[in-house]
C-alpha cells in the first residue's frame, strides 16, 4: 500500500510517500480501504518527536480515517452491526496516512447519512475529543456557558456546534476578526479576538460577571490563571493541549473557595474499551445531529497524500478554519 511516513523528526519536509506492507486486521478489528485521512495537531507533534507512538501502534501518522470495510473479525463486526462494504469513519492509534488502515471495531462509526467519506474523515478525532472532554469530564449541561479557546481549530468548530446544538451558550476565542466572524457563523453566541481583547475580562463581562461554567483549553501555560479568573463558581477547566507550555501558577485558595475543577486528558493511549464507550455515546447523541446537518462539516482544504508536508505547514501556520484532510 501507499502511505506517508515520518523519515526523521523535524519540519514538514520529513513527511515522505512510501510503500508499506498491507496491514492485516486481528481479533476485534477491521481493515478499512481509506478514502480520506484527517490531519491533526497531534500528527504535527509526532512528526517533531513530541508525541510518542503507543506500544503496538503503527508509526505511520494519522489518527482518523474514513472509507470502506474490506476485511475484519466476522464476530466482532456482526456484534457491532457492521459488514463488509460498509462505509465507516474510525478513530485509530496511528496508521491513518495510508491507503489501508486497521481499526478496532468499537472505534468505528457509520458514515452519517448524506455525508461523503471526505466529510466523515474529519469527524472521529474531534468528536471523540470534544465528547470526552466537554461533556464527560467537563459535564457541560444545557443552559450552561462554554468558553472554547481556539474556536476555529478542528476541535473548536466541533465544540461550538455540539455545545450549541445541545443547549449551551458558547463563547469562542480566535486570533483575528475574520476567525471571530467564522465562530459566530458556526453558532457561537459571542466571539473574542484574543489578540485585541482580554478573554478573561470579556468572558466575565459577557456573562454578567458570573463567568463560564466550562472552559475547553488547548493553550494552558499562562492562560490557566486567567481562565480560573473567568470561571463561574463550581466551574470546570478542561485542558487538552499545551501549546502555551506545561507550567502555570494557580491561586489554590481561590480554587478551594470557589470549588473549581482543573482536569485534562489525552485520548490516544486510552484503551479500546474507553474509546468504545465514547463511540456509543456519539452514535446515540451526536450522530442524529450530523444526519440532520444541525452539526456541519467544516473543511478548510483537502490535499493529495504527497502534499502532506503542505498540510502540516498550513496546520502550523494557524491560518486555517476547520479541518485539513488527505484524500486518497
Amino acid at each position: 500500500m501507499r502511505a506517508i511516513e515520518i523519515t526523521q523528526y523535524g519540519g514538514p519536509e520529513v513527511l515522505r510517500p512510501c510503500e508499506r506492507p498491507d496491514p492485516a486486521p486481528g481479533a476485534g478489528e477491521v481493515l478499512i480501504r481509506v478514502r480520506a485521512s484527517g490531519v491533526n495537531r497531534p500528527d504535527v507533534l509526532q512528526r517533531k518527536g513530541h508525541y510518542p507512538v503507543p506500544p503496538g501502534a503503527s508509526d505511520i501518522p494519522g489518527l482518523e480515517v474514513a472509507g470502506e470495510i474490506i476485511a475484519g473479525d466476522p464476530a466482532a463486526m456482526a456484534e457491532a452491526g457492521f459488514k463488509l462494504g460498509d462505509r465507516v469513519c474510525a478513530l485509530v492509534q496511528g496508521g491513518g496516512y495510508a491507503q489501508l488502515c486497521v481499526a478496532p471495531v468499537g472505534q468505528c462509526l457509520p458514515v452519517p447519512a448524506g455525508w461523503t467519506d471526505v466529510e466523515a474523515a474529519g469527524l472521529p478525532e474531534t468528536s471523540f475529543t470534544v465528547w470526552s472532554n466537554v461533556f464527560d469530564r467537563g459535564r457541560l449541561q444545557p443552559g450552561e456557558t462554554l468558553l472554547v479557546q481556539g474556536g476555529t481549530s478542528g476541535i473548536g468548530v466541533t465544540a461550538i456546534q455540539l455545545a450549541k446544538a445541545l443547549g449551551a451558550t458558547v463563547i469562542a476565542t480566535a486570533g483575528s476578526d475574520e476567525k471571530c466572524s467564522a465562530c459566530l457563523k458556526l453558532g457561537a453566541d459571542h466571539a473574542i479576538n484574543y489578540r485585541t481583547q482580554d478573554f478573561s475580562v470579556e468572558t466575565r463581562r459577557l456573562t454578567g460577571e458570573r463567568g463560564a461554567d466550562v472552559i475547553l483549553d488547548m493553550v494552558a501555560g499562562p492562560y490557566v490563571p486567567r481562565e480560573l479568573e473567568c470561571l463561574a463558581d463550581d466551574g470546570r477547566l478542561v485542558i487538552i493541549a499545551l501549546q502555551g507550555g506545561t507550567r502555570a501558577e494557580v491561586d489554590l485558595a481561590s480554587l478551594m473557595r470557589r470549588r473549581l475543577t482543573i482536569t485534562g486528558s489525552t485520548l490516544r493511549p486510552r484503551p479500546v474499551a474507553f474509546k468504545q464507550a465514547i463511540a456509543r455515546a456519539l452514535r446515540e447523541r451526536v450522530w442524529p445531529l450530523l444526519e440532520t446537518r444541525r452539526v456541519q462539516p467544516v473543511i478548510f482544504r483537502t490535499f493529495k497524500p504527497e502534499e502532506a508536508a503542505q498540510a502540516h505547514a498550513l496546520m502550523e501556520s494557524n491560518q486555517h478554519i476547520g479541518k485539513l484532510l488527505l484524500v486518497w
